[in-house]
């Protein structure tokens, strides 16, 4: 079933087309006179059914010349006439494809207008129109069964936010990837996960952030001890750096473990940072932060629930207590031990912990 209201975009993405978009030099009158040509052939008439398939072919055409002279807005403006055509026709498909083809073009048009202005600006109108067709898009895949495509272009858009310095936005799309990822490909939602506490660390939200690395946390166990995992090392929170967990034997989920060690390691950073007082610490927060007492194991291998290295997990220990005590000196040279071990995500996370300790901001971060 196709989406209602396509036609409704025009609304949403009015502003798109004007003088500030890219190719705005080219003439807009031998546009418009070509779009009206076509979309006459649209009106109904009497005893006469309008040739819809062929509208949307003309449409089609006509955006691919204008995207070739670089008239972006004009382009994706066609690949809307296109999605209304597809709509009309109850091909869902193609209106999904018509639709994600102009989103593209919008985002690409909102790229050159920074580049031209050198200007970051927040959600300029392009970027807008990209969202609102997105959205389009990704609802038709999911009444078309087809949840993994919907989550692609959900990926997608994060990634654009993202690379355009929306990180806020952008966490909202890569969770929601990670959702209509996970009954089928759990692996990949704990990476978009990954990438969504990220983008809240880009925002100063650790509290968020914190609560995305205790949900990964408890479904990479779920997964591994189910059984269930993929090949190769996975980085949630930043990326690189961190060790692999311990793979064992043939059959164990070694990527789901890696999940862990990355999640234990930034969780642990993150109650370091934020110290919330004991009445307000959760019942799971401080178990994690139990682990790392000094008395609480005699090796720290015999635990399952800690797949850490050993070096790592002694030098998380060390911190955990240099920080109860406040030791400066000390944490100053566990971050030089630990600086090889982690990803940039939590190198940044120390290097907050140490500044803080050093300046307390007074605002409990």
């Amino acid at each position: 079933m196709a989406v209602a209201g396509v036609g409704s975009l025009s609304s949403v993405v009015g502003g798109s087309g004007g003088a500030g978009g890219s190719g705005a030099g080219h003439d807009a009158g031998d546009f418009l006179a070509r779009y009206r040509l076509v979309s006459n052939k649209l009106r109904k008439r009497f005893l006469r059914k309008p040739n819809v398939s062929e509208a949307g072919e003309q449409f089609g055409q006509l955006g691919k010349e204008l995207r070739a002279q670089d008239c972006l807005p004009y382009a994706a403006w066609c690949q809307l006439a296109v999605a209304r055509c597809h709509q009309t026709l109850f091909h869902g498909p193609g209106e999904a494809l018509a639709l994600t083809e102009a989103a593209r073009l919008f985002l690409r048009q909102e790229r050159e207008a920074r580049l031209r202005l050198a200007c970051a600006a927040a959600y300029g109108e392009p970027l807008q129109a990209a969202a609102s067709c997105f959205a389009f898009a990704v609802r038709l895949h999911l009444e078309l069964g087809q949840p993994a495509a919907a989550a692609s272009l959900c990926l997608e858009l994060a990634g654009a936010l993202r690379a355009l310095q929306q990180p806020g936005p952008a966490a909202v799309h890569f969770e929601r990837a990670a959702e209509l990822q996970l009954p089928l490909l759990p692996l990949e939602a704990l990476l978009a996960l990954g990438d969504a506490a990220s983008c809240k660390l880009l925002t100063r939200d650790y509290d968020g952030a914190l609560e995305l690395f205790t949900r990964m946390q408890l479904l990479a166990r779920e997964r591994a001890a189910g059984g269930g995992g993929g090949a190769g090392p996975v980085g949630a929170g930043g990326g690189g750096g961190a060790p692999a967990a311990r793979s064992g034997g043939p059959g164990q989920p070694g990527a789901f473990l890696d999940v862990l060690v990355q999640c234990e390691v930034s969780r642990v950073l993150l109650l370091l940072l934020l110290q919330p007082p004991p009445p307000k610490l959760l019942p799971e927060h401080a178990q994690t932060l139990e682990k790392y007492c000094w008395e609480a194991f005699d090796g720290h291998c015999q635990d399952s629930s800690c797949p850490l290295p050993e070096e790592l997990f002694l030098l998380l220990q060390s911190l955990v207590m240099a920080a109860h005590e406040k030791d400066l000196d000390a944490m100053k040279v566990l971050q030089g031990e630990l600086w090889p071990l982690l990803s940039a995500d939590q190198n940044h996370l120390l290097h907050l912990i140490l500044q803080e300790m050093i300046a307390p901001s007074g605002q409990g971060i």
